[in-house]
C-alpha cells in the first residue's frame, strides 16, 4: 500500500448489501460522517453509480463551503471511490468475512505530484483523516448493524 494511502478497516455484523446501500446513498452519508465536515445537506441521485455526481455541505476550521464529488470507482456491494476537483479520493471497499463483511475506508492522495503531497502532509490532513476514518467506521458499523437488524438481514 502507498505511504500516501490513509486507511481503516473493521468488520460490521451486516451482509455487503447493506453495508453498500449506506455508501451508495449520499443522503446517509452524514449519518455516518465521523470527521464532523458534512453539514447535512446533499444533493444529487438517491443512489450512487460510477459517474455519478453529488454535492455536499461541508465545513472545515470553522468556514463553511459546498463540495462537488463524481464517482469514480464503482463495484456492486464490493467498492465505491469518489473525488472532487483535488485529485484525492475517498474509497470503501467490502469484502464478506465471518459473521459479516470487512470494510476497510481510504483517503487515497496518491495522485498528487510533489508540491500537493507537501501541502496536504504539512497541513496535517493525513492524520486528521486517519481519525475522521477511524470514527466513521464505528458509525458505519452502528448504521449498517442496525439496518440490518431492522431488515432481518444480520451478518
Amino acid at each position: 500500500m502507498s505511504s500516501r494511502i490513509v486507511s481503516a478497516s473493521t468488520t460490521v455484523a451486516a451482509p455487503p448489501e447493506v453495508v453498500f446501500a449506506i455508501l451508495a446513498d449520499p443522503r446517509q452519508h452524514p449519518r455516518i460522517d465521523g470527521s464532523g465536515t458534512l453539514q447535512g445537506r446533499v444533493s444529487g441521485p438517491e443512489r450512487l453509480a460510477k459517474g455519478a455526481e453529488f454535492g455536499m455541505d461541508m465545513k472545515m476550521f470553522g468556514l463553511p463551503y459546498k463540495i462537488r464529488n463524481r464517482v469514480v470507482e464503482f463495484e456492486e456491494d464490493r467498492r465505491i471511490a469518489w473525488r472532487h476537483f483535488g485529485g484525492h479520493r475517498w474509497r470503501y471497499e467490502l469484502e464478506p468475512a465471518d459473521g459479516g463483511t470487512r470494510v476497510t475506508e481510504s483517503f487515497d492522495y496518491s495522485r498528487y505530484n510533489a508540491v500537493w503531497t507537501k501541502f496536504i502532509e504539512v497541513t496535517g490532513f493525513p492524520g486528521r483523516n486517519q481519525r475522521g476514518i477511524e470514527e466513521t467506521l464505528v458509525r458505519l458499523r452502528a448504521a449498517a448493524e442496525s439496518d440490518a437488524a431492522r431488515s432481518g438481514e444480520g451478518g
